[in-house]
């Protein structure tokens, strides 16, 4: 089993797209010895992880596509984890916005993975960090996660991401001045797209004015993009990897976003053994007029 492993892993870091995608399903599905998988992972792989979030509607699969286009002419190995809005019946993905990406499907330099987000809170899939650490072990020079977009909880990207771009759209602008501190503390890189419509000269100013605000060292990027036609891409790419490579990450930051992934890893294993479709078979048994939601879960303690 240990050969077959190491095997696996050894295809998976010399680029193999097949036994990543092969690897990745296991993962997903807690298939027969995906945690030996996990284990025997390099943890030393220079591949820098890219969180692109923002509420909905604000083009983040456009800006992805985007950013794709710009480093493949760089002969960049891009990887592209996003995570789809799920069915509330089969919690399958919903892959409408993956068509935007249509045309890197077959790129030799591209590979592009969509998980369902399966009810979970935060944007993401609850395996998610996993799923990401095998895609890092892949050879990818840049590996962007695109959240399913639904607001401010999506905070948890911020503990996956080296670099994490928080985009917005003109119409947001009466709500910069709501912005929780957790929206704004998490971003690494403000991108104002569709700048084209009315309102975003305004949205781009209120934003540098609350990044000057809170700014403690040096300002946060703020800058502006119509992603459907490239313009401002490369100033984003340019942001994104200059913070790379000069952004300073305390040791403090670095321990909490650890404690954070360690604890959500925890907290899914120790729930493994609950089944939601096996809960869903049993209430669809009662008599959901007279259910007792509390009674109910009391055997689940």
């Amino acid at each position: 089993m240990q050969d077959k492993i190491n095997n696996l892993l050894l295809q998976i870091q010399s680029g193999d797209i097949k036994s990543l995608a092969r690897t990745i399903t296991l993962v997903e599905n807690e298939l027969k010895g995906y945690e030996e998988v996990l284990e025997n992972l390099a943890t030393n792989t220079a591949a820098n992880v890219i969180g692109i979030t923002g509420p909905p509607g604000a083009g983040k699969s456009t800006l992805v596509n985007a950013l794709i286009d710009h480093w493949v002419q760089q002969n960049k190995k891009v990887a592209v984890i996003a995570v789809d809005p799920s069915s509330p019946f089969n919690y399958g993905a919903l892959l409408g916005d993956r068509i935007r990406m249509s045309k890197f499907f077959n790129h030799p330099n591209v590979y592009i993975r969509s998980l369902a987000s399966r009810g979970v809170l935060g944007g993401l899939n609850a395996k998610i960090l996993e799923i990401t650490y095998l895609v890092k072990a892949a050879g990818f020079d840049f590996v962007l996660v695109e959240t399913v977009g639904v607001g401010q909880s999506e905070v948890d990207i911020a503990g996956l991401a080296d670099c994490t771009v928080v985009t917005l759209v003109p119409e947001a602008g009466d709500e910069i001045q709501t912005l929780k501190s957790g929206i704004m503390e998490i971003a690494d890189v403000f991108v104002v797209n569709k700048a084209d419509r009315d309102n975003a000269d305004a949205l781009y100013r209120s934003l540098k004015a609350l990044v000057h605000e809170r700014a403690t060292s040096e300002e946060k990027k703020v800058l502006k993009t119509i992603a459907t036609s490239n313009e401002g891409i490369q100033e984003v790419a340019t942001a994104i990897e200059n913070y790379l490579l000069y952004g300073v990450v305390t040791k403090e930051k670095k321990v909490h976003f650890l404690t954070e992934k360690a604890w959500q890893l925890i907290a899914n294993r120790r729930m493994k053994n609950l089944n939601r479709l096996k809960i869903y078979n049993e209430i669809s048994q009662l008599d959901t007029n007279h259910f007792n939601l509390f009674r109910f879960i009391k055997d689940y303690e």
